[in-house]
């Protein structure tokens, strides 16, 4: 292997191990959050503008994974699925957005929303975690710490996505988000924030599975569709939480298994 796919490796296995190391205690504290939400039947969200969508949806109708969480999709946000695709960066920026897709959802006090931003700096996460919280929502933020002080709030008030939450979950991703040089680069690269905060948002699900298992509570998990009765299994789960599902069909009508 060339020396960048090296460091590259040591790069997001250092980030990995160090998170482990230092966000053990928050890690337990989320998985607790998640897995009274689920024992009480509360609706869970989560959410992530551009790439920070991928971790966010990393947790959403997959093999093992809980199938009562949900995604928050906020239009225009998720990954880079409009055209042209800077116009997601202005939507982050857009006062109001937030609130009034939340607002339309189903979710209420007790709920529990998962926010996701490497820098927690733009409007969208600030204000999605403020007006959930004010609403009486539980808000877990995954961000880094690394940027409050570094780079300047977006949000009018000054600030961050860390200054709305019950839980923060720190990915200590550098400023910048790369981890990587080359004289002819020209600037930073080699990303290990979608890796670490996938990384931190699946060590808390299995934290709550583990959870729910030792209380004696079934956890709601998918199979695998791509093993034999898998796909009967699934219909099954999406059946038995069908009032809390939101991205399959309305209650009572066919709808996909995973």
């Amino acid at each position: 292997m060339s020396d960048l796919v090296e460091q590259y490796f040591d790069a997001a296995v250092a980030h990995l191990q160090r998170v482990r190391t230092e966000e053990s205690g928050n890690i337990e504290r989320a998985a607790s959050l998640l897995a009274d939400a689920v024992a009480e039947g509360r609706r869970i969200l989560t959410f992530g503008a551009g790439h920070s969508s991928l971790p966010a949806q990393d947790v959403v109708y997959r093999a093992g994974g809980l199938a009562v969480v949900n995604l928050l999709n906020v239009p225009g946000m998720i990954g880079v699925s409009v055209m042209p695709a800077p116009l997601g960066s202005a939507l982050e920026r857009v006062s109001g957005l937030a609130p009034a897709t939340l607002d339309l959802t189903p979710a209420r006090e007790g709920d529990l929303v998962f926010v996701i931003s490497l820098s927690g700096r733009q409007v969208m996460p600030v204000e999605l975690a403020q007006h959930a919280r004010a609403r009486g929502l539980r808000v877990i933020g995954v961000t880094s710490l690394a940027y409050p002080g570094e780079v300047a709030s977006q949000h009018p008030s000054g600030t961050y996505l860390k200054d709305h939450c019950d839980v923060v979950l720190d990915s200590k991703v550098a400023v910048g988000d790369g981890e990587l040089s080359h004289p002819g680069a020209g600037t930073a690269f080699g990303s290990v924030s979608t890796v670490v905060t996938s990384a931190l948002m699946q060590a808390v699900v299995a934290s709550a599975i583990g959870k729910l298992a030792d209380r004696g509570i079934t956890p709601p998990l998918f199979r695998s569709g791509n093993v034999d009765g898998g796909t009967e299994w699934n219909a099954r789960m999406m059946a038995e939480n069908a009032d809390r599902i939101y991205y399959a069909y309305p209650p009572g009508k066919p709808g996909p298994a995973a």
